[in-house]
């Protein structure tokens, strides 16, 4: 039986949007909607170039567009190149700087615009964005990146694209063989287990008809060239808001744009960021897991509820950059929301109280095996030693949720992973004051395997008195040689309440998010018989392994 594919096609054109076709300097024809559009009244106008089709349900841009246009803005929603209605070669995070240049373009012709614009969305449109910036068109004057970065490229990078050797994403190429196929979206459920691995993905191109340019890039390993001009850190500076999510699965890429962008003198002045406890679908850690009269995707009351808190940052943004009805010095430099407790604002981020303490892991004896294995302490471990954990392909550690673009959604319990007798596991002592999370954390870990190279998956969870343990950040690194490896978890701002612990886990695997490695020299993605292995974590004087946290002073606020 041929596997079941879902073909998600077009929906309607909303009646009170006017699709037009426009022209790209190559011919190439994309469809473009507009909203609120009055000739004889010329408005700032917010834009978004986005993959997933403009009139869909999923971006929901129909409500989107309602809510600025009540702000006397008009609204531009374009499918890129390649997707649904639009002309054009489907191949991502290519040709968006020439395609988002001449969309503004032919924006600052039109009689109902007075010139100025702004842009918005997540993901990909938030990508899309960065690509106009590197285009440097005069009319593009502030822009809204939300849950995204500037150097996204699924299944090539992944959390930390700055930082070195990743393991391969696999939900990420799951999420290009779907969506970068042809111009409409296939939906498919493959055996992730199957070896080859590549070998799932070509039963479904088989079953679709036609395969993806870019899922062929991933398993050659070519890396996709996004900007054809300046990078946008190069570029001419605009205002950006960036939205994070704490618990958003790009979370760390996103951090590093507004770290990076903050310490270049052009950039540093019209910086802001909003960073929420959100995940990439814009589910809240206050309502996780999320109960169906909640959950946004499914329920249109929820739907609503959901959008005023997406759209009002941005308004209040644009009318400050784009209307100029209000002055810079209104705006918040930072607004972060401390998870299970609330909004904070602040000039800077990392908040200038902050201060990095270290946990260094000791009695690695007790990490493999049931909670609370070994500890996390501030006093360095006075000898050396050791603990061993395996990795066997043919049981590999579950990841934190089946879809990390909707990690809160469920937010599950992750006692079970903390006691597989293949990870290791560091706990603090239980607090008895509340311990506040506000910057960057990162661990330092030292390791070895027996294979030619290796995965570490690093989670940090909040272990609760009643024994469940729920994620607050995660990251990874690929090795292939003994030594130290800094892996980078993000940022957050999350309060560890009394009476709570912080678990560090470790592990060889993390599936079906990533790809499981060969274990060998073998290609993970051709191999039929991966390799197990056996690991080891160093700690003590000369292998100081332990976990930076940035946290506020016991006072809070």
């Amino acid at each position: 039986m041929s596997l079941a594919v879902q073909h998600v096609t077009p929906q309607p054109v909303p009646p009170q949007a006017q699709q037009q076709m426009v022209r790209m300097r190559d011919g190439i024809l994309l469809a473009t909607d507009v909203y609120g559009a009055d000739q004889d009244r010329p408005a700032p106008v917010v834009l978004a170039r986005l993959p997933y089709d403009k009139n869909s349900r999923y971006v929901f841009f129909e409500k989107i567009a309602r809510r600025f246009t009540e702000h006397g803005y008009v609204v531009v929603v374009q499918d890129v190149r390649g997707k649904f209605r639009s002309q054009g070669r489907t191949l991502g995070w290519t040709g968006e700087v020439d395609d988002g240049y001449d969309t503004l373009d032919w924006i600052t012709r039109q009689p109902w615009s007075n010139g100025v614009v702004g842009m918005f969305g997540d993901s990909y449109y938030g990508f899309t964005q960065w690509s106009a910036v590197a285009g440097q068109h005069p009319a593009l004057r502030a822009i809204v990146p939300r849950v995204t970065c500037t150097t996204v490229a699924p299944g090539i990078a992944t959390y930390d694209p700055g930082s070195g050797r990743q393991p391969l994403w696999l939900e990420g190429t799951t999420y290009q063989a779907q969506v970068w196929t042809d111009n409409d979206i296939h939906e498919f459920e493959i055996d992730l287990a199957r070896r080859p691995v590549a070998a799932a993905y070509e039963e479904a191109f088989e079953a679709i008809g036609k395969r993806s340019a870019g899922f062929d890039l991933i398993v050659g390993g070519i890396p996709l060239e996004p900007y054809n001009g300046p990078h946008p850190y190069d570029a001419r500076p605009v205002p950006v808001l960036h939205c994070v999510g704490w618990f958003d699965n790009l979370g760390i890429a996103h951090m590093r744009d507004y770290t990076e962008l903050a310490e270049r003198p052009g950039w540093a002045a019209v910086q802001y960021l909003i960073a929420d406890t959100i995940d990439h679908e814009n589910y809240f850690l206050e309502d996780a897991p999320v109960s169906p009269e909640n959950d946004h995707l499914t329920d249109d009351a929820a739907l609503e509820r959901m959008l005023d808190l997406y759209t009002g940052p941005a308004i209040e943004f644009f009318d400050v950059f784009l209307k100029g009805s209000a002055r810079p010095e209104s705006l918040p430099r930072v607004r972060w929301k401390l998870g299970h407790v609330g909004w904070r604002t602040s000039g800077t981020w990392p908040l200038p109280r902050a201060a990095r303490i270290e946990l260094h892991l000791d009695d690695p004896a007790d990490a493999a095996g049931t909670v609370p294995g070994g500890t996390l302490t501030e006093r360095p471990p006075a000898a050396a030693d050791f603990a061993p954990w395996r990795y066997d392909p043919d049981d590999l550690v579950p990841s934190a949720a089946a879809d990390t673009f909707m990690q809160l959604r469920d937010h599950a319990d992750e006692r079970p992973v903390l006691d597989r007798d293949d990870v290791l596991v560091f706990t603090t002592a239980a607090s008895e004051t509340p311990l506040d999370l506000a910057g960057p954390v990162h661990a330092v870990l030292h390791a070895e395997s027996t294979a030619p190279t290796f995965d570490v998956f690093v989670r940090l969870l909040d272990l609760a008195p009643d024994g469940t343990a729920r994620l607050v950040l995660r990251g990874c690194a690929q090795a292939d040689r003994p030594g130290e490896l800094e892996i980078a978890l993000g940022h957050t701002g999350y309060r560890v309440r009394p009476g709570h612990r912080l678990a560090l886990m470790i592990a060889g695997s993390d599936f079906p998010n990533h790809l499981p490695n060969s274990g060998s020299l073998e290609s993970p993605w051709l191999t039929t018989a991966p390799k197990a292995s056996l690991q080891k974590l160093r700690t003590g004087p000369a292998h100081p392994s332990r976990l930076c946290l940035t946290v506020l002073p016991e006072s809070g606020e």
